[in-house]
């Protein structure tokens, strides 16, 4: 039995994780399908068309619509759509910074290590919301930045994915190091160290391939906190700028009108929930079919 069938045999063992990587495979197809949706529906999603506010479900609108009359449907899938794409894009930004970080103070050791593994705890250490919440609300043009760049529309998304990233890479950061405390004693590795390999190829040849692993477990896990981050600060409007939607700044709309229009709440913040609890799920069962010491065989 190859490796590939060893691991799907064993990913299949953990139904919560294949069911949920079903439902975030809707959601995707959900997300990707949203011009679709808004050339079947013949609306568009950011205009507005203060008539139709708070229609009830129909054929031609869903879920409704919102307090500016437009499609509640076709904004989840945008919103989605944004949601998703700050999710995976800082996960994997962050994880690139933290396996770098990992692999150096690893592997090299010493003063390095020291000064690496220092500045990775005093990230740690750092009320985490606080200081989001501080860098999403700095001047871009107090910082060189053009003015056209820093008052461009899409400007809040690209803000959350690096601010999220240059904050979120501390636990791959530990994970790879400590892997790689372990593995650079392997014989295998001190063998390649006596014939003068050079230490990048011992890196990148011998010890990064062995990390692949836990970096895609911790990766898949930390997509679920980001998407929960970049909800919490568009929620409290430091994250992605309206009209944009996302699903977080759909629930800032939403706030005042929870008791007038219910649904327009519940159903991004229903999302959020899911799509944080499937990734959680899917961690788990990498985890599992990933892990050679796993019970689940």
């Amino acid at each position: 039995m190859t490796r590939t069938q060893l691991f799907i045999r064993r990913m299949m063992l953990h139904r919560v994780a294949v069911v949920c990587a079903g439902i975030l495979s809707l959601l995707f197809l959900f997300a990707l399908s949203a011009p679709i949706l808004e050339m079947l529906l013949n609306t568009d999603a950011s205009k507005v068309n203060l008539f139709s506010r708070y229609l009830p479900f129909s054929l031609q609108h869903p879920l409704g619509t919102d307090d500016l009359g437009r499609d509640l449907l076709v904004r989840l899938a945008y919103g989605g759509r944004v949601s998703l794409l700050v999710g995976f894009t800082a996960a994997i930004i962050a994880a690139a910074i933290g396996t770098s970080i990992g692999l150096i103070a690893g592997y090299f050791g010493g003063w390095l290590d020291t000064l690496l593994m220092r500045t990775t705890d005093s990230v740690i250490a750092l009320p985490l919301l606080p200081l989001l919440i501080v860098l999403a609300v700095i001047d871009l043009e107090k910082l060189g930045i053009p003015a056209s760049i820093a008052n461009h529309q899409d400007i809040g998304l690209y803000r959350i994915i690096v601010i999220v990233s240059l904050v979120g890479w501390t636990g791959v950061a530990r994970l790879v190091r400590g892997s790689v405390l372990s593995l650079r004693e392997r014989p295998y590795i001190t063998a390649a160290r006596a014939m003068g390999v050079p230490a990048k190829r011992i890196i990148f040849t011998h010890i990064l391939p062995a990390l692949t692993s836990p970096i895609t477990v911790a990766t898949t896990l930390s997509v679920g906190n980001i998407i929960l981050f970049e909800s919490i600060l568009s929620f409290l409007g430091l994250g992605i700028n309206p009209p944009t939607p996302s699903w977080g700044n759909m629930l800032t709309n939403a706030q005042e009108l929870i008791w007038e229009a219910p649904t327009l709440a519940f159903f991004p913040g229903m999302l959020i929930f899911i799509t944080v609890l499937a990734f959680n799920f899917i961690g788990d069962g990498l985890q599992d079919a990933l892990s050679p010491r796993s019970k689940k065989r």
